[in-house]
């Protein structure tokens, strides 16, 4: 039975197809473990941007810090909370300006926490969230993963950087793509992630 963190990030809402398809995933792997399953909608509710009270207040002890510094600290808290407990962590993004959405940068502001989520040694920097499966659900309109456009794509390799310096490596990507290329288009994207969602689901179990 393991735990799964359901994380989405799309401000738009029910017409989001990467909150539709992570959501799925989430779904069908608590379906199957039988598991408890934990979930943050970042659109609904958005992290703060991080401030001078989180920087000093993360490196301070707990019982040292200012009530600034632990009002500021509690949401990442929280955030790192949900992170350590989950086996399984599915994360959601649609792609805003060639980017993740700003409160899903948020969201990883207050996760990337030095000595918690990572730590520096004589090798280099360590992710210390290590023995977790992450599925990754990323969306555009244009097509990002090949082509004249991939260069541009700050969306996915930017986020497999960030999870794999937390530690989560393990990550598998559903990308849903190209959906501003016309009715078709769209089907057809929508079609080939709802076969890959469902390959997935089946593989885990």
């Amino acid at each position: 039975m393991s735990h799964t963190l359901l994380v989405t990030s799309s401000p738009r809402g029910a017409d989001s197809l990467s909150a539709r398809f992570a959501t799925e995933i989430a779904d069908g792997i608590q379906a199957r473990s039988g598991g408890p399953l934990t979930v943050r909608d970042l659109a609904a509710n958005p992290p703060p941007h991080i401030t001078q009270a989180y920087i000093q207040g993360r490196v301070t002890l707990p019982e040292a810090r200012t009530p600034e510094q632990r009002e500021a600290v509690e949401p990442a808290q929280a955030f790192v909370d949900e992170l350590k407990v989950a086996d399984v962590i599915v994360l959601g993004s649609g792609m805003i300006n060639f980017g993740l959405p700003s409160q899903l940068k948020a969201w990883f502001d207050h996760v990337t926490w030095p000595g918690v989520t990572f730590s520096y040694g004589d090798a280099g920097p360590k992710g210390l969230l290590d023995g977790k499966k992450v599925y990754l659900v990323t969306a555009s309109g244009g097509v990002f993963s090949e082509g004249a456009w991939a260069p541009f794509d700050f969306q996915t390799n930017y986020l497999l950087h960030l999870l794999g310096f937390i530690g989560l490596t393990d990550v598998e990507v559903v990308r849903v793509e190209g959906t501003a290329f016309g009715p078709d288009a769209a089907k057809a994207a929508t079609a080939d992630a709802e076969t890959a969602v469902k390959a997935l689901i089946a593989k885990a179990a």
